[in-house]
């Protein structure tokens, strides 16, 4: 049966004291929405909608560069979960399958889960997500029988004995389109809070003969983040988890837990990740490839027996075929390097493509910006760029080609060339020994006259 996500991400979060929206706030290194979206798009569903609110003009911008299938609306007053879901109806019009209710504070949440209650819904009308809670706290509470659910009760709303339950409601909820909007039509708001509850929909549905149940998972999963403090809990579940996940899949690592990742870092088996490594969003690194200490990488792909750092710095663009070398205080940026060229120390390159076995001499900088526009160098395979080299863009260097140390490269330079450009050297003998004694005896008559000034 087709499916429809529907992701309430309307809320403020008072808690975070924030002008951002809560759901914008980032999870290794990626909003809380987008961690939601991604769990909801595992099931590929055929219509994704996100009910926004405080701050939707941002979480529509966010949204539309995340997924940009999905159709945001827009829940001017928060007056409760049911009402938030029904904010969704009009962008489903029409359509006749299952919906599933998800959270953008709720970024655990695991697709073999998902799975599961779309599975349950082939025995209930309406299934709703739980979980045993170590602390049930002031989580609504599931009143069950096995994977049978009778009602949830809000905990301001709890008796003593129904407080005391353990099971607890994630709030996640998979139910036919068409009846989970003909059960809030029904929601009232006769409650402690005065709001409309999506919880109430369980008791409406068995007071119709409808059948619900209860699917349940851990409680890591079902995580919400309300607080900065619950920000940090979260980010520090996910770089354990992560770290464990990667070294359980052969990934070397001496010192894991100084190695921050992202949520989409993927590393292949026997590549090596040395201490105080911080990868960014869009990092690939391949298998065998060597990430040495201290190096920072975003929006770069690192090829087979790559090695990078230690303190190098790869940013979005940098490619890295097998083989290269990119050593310390190295910055590369949209730039593609090819097989076997190395770059071992102090040099920028960015907006490049450089052939491959060149080497790269120490302070050699592309400079590829003239204040308005980015310009590209292009560099040849088997090239030596002498050290201190300015390569002006945009300027190619061709095949083997060599470039003196110290030069400013403005002009092409043809395959096989040399290129010097700097001005000649002047020596005038002796002339350092006359500078320095006539400064010296500038600094003498200085101080004596300071001396004369404070006796």
């Amino acid at each position: 049966m087709s499916l429809a996500l529907i992701l309430l991400a309307a809320g403020k979060g008072t808690r975070m004291e924030s002008d951002l929206p809560k759901v914008l706030h980032r999870l290794a290194q990626a909003p809380l929405l987008w961690h939601a979206l991604r769990a909801g798009q595992a099931l590929e569903p055929s219509r994704s909608v996100v009910v926004a609110g405080h701050g939707a003009a941002e979480v529509e911008a966010s949204t539309a560069e995340f997924a940009p299938e999905a159709q945001v609306v827009l829940q001017e007053e928060q007056l409760g979960t049911a009402h938030a879901v029904a904010q969704a109806r009009p962008a489903l019009d029409g359509f006749d399958g299952d919906a599933l209710v998800l959270y953008g504070d709720t970024p655990f949440i695991t697709e073999a889960t998902l799975e599961a209650m779309r599975d349950a819904r082939a025995r209930h009308d309406v299934v709703v997500l739980g979980f045993e809670a170590a602390d049930p706290g002031r989580y609504g509470r599931l009143i069950a029988e096995g994977d049978a659910l009778e009602r949830i009760v809000e905990f301001k709303d709890a008796s003593d004995a129904e407080r005391a339950i353990t099971l607890c409601n994630s709030g996640v909820v998979c139910a036919g389109s068409r009846t989970l909007f003909e059960l809030i039509d029904a929601v009232g708001n006769d409650n402690a809070s005065g709001e409309y509850y999506l919880t109430d929909i369980v008791e409406i549905a068995r007071s119709r003969g409808l059948s619900a149940g209860v699917v349940r998972c851990d409680e890591a999963e079902t995580l919400g983040i309300n607080s900065r403090a619950e920000l940090r809990a979260a980010e520090a579940a996910f770089q354990a988890r992560k770290r464990a996940e990667l070294l359980d899949e052969g990934v070397q690592m001496t010192a894991p837990e100084t190695v921050f990742l992202a949520w989409d870092t993927y590393i292949g088996r026997d590549a090596e990740i040395e201490p105080n490594v911080v990868f960014g969003p869009g990092v690939t690194i391949e298998t065998g490839a060597r990430i040495r200490a201290f190096s920072h990488l975003e929006g770069c792909h690192v090829s087979r027996g790559a090695i990078v750092g230690p303190y190098a710095r790869l940013r979005p663009g940098a490619e890295l075929a097998e083989e290269v070398h990119v050593g310390n205080f190295v910055e590369v940026k949209n730039a593609y390097l090819a097989e076997g060229v190395k770059a071992n120390h102090l040099t920028y390159i960015g907006d490049a493509d450089i052939g491959e076995r060149t080497n790269i001499g120490a302070g050699t900088i592309t400079c590829n910006y003239d204040g308005f526009f980015k310009h590209r160098t292009t560099i040849g395979k088997d090239a030596f760029i002498g050290s201190d080299t300015m390569l002006v863009a945009p300027v190619t260097v061709g095949d083997g080609a060599m470039t003196g140390s110290g030069s400013v490269v403005t002009e092409d330079v043809p395959a096989g060339a040399l290129a010097l450009g700097r001005t000649k050297q002047v020596t005038k003998p002796g002339f350092a020994t006359k500078l320095r004694e006539m400064l010296r005896a500038r600094k003498a008559a200085q101080k004596a006259a300071q001396d004369a000034k404070e006796g």
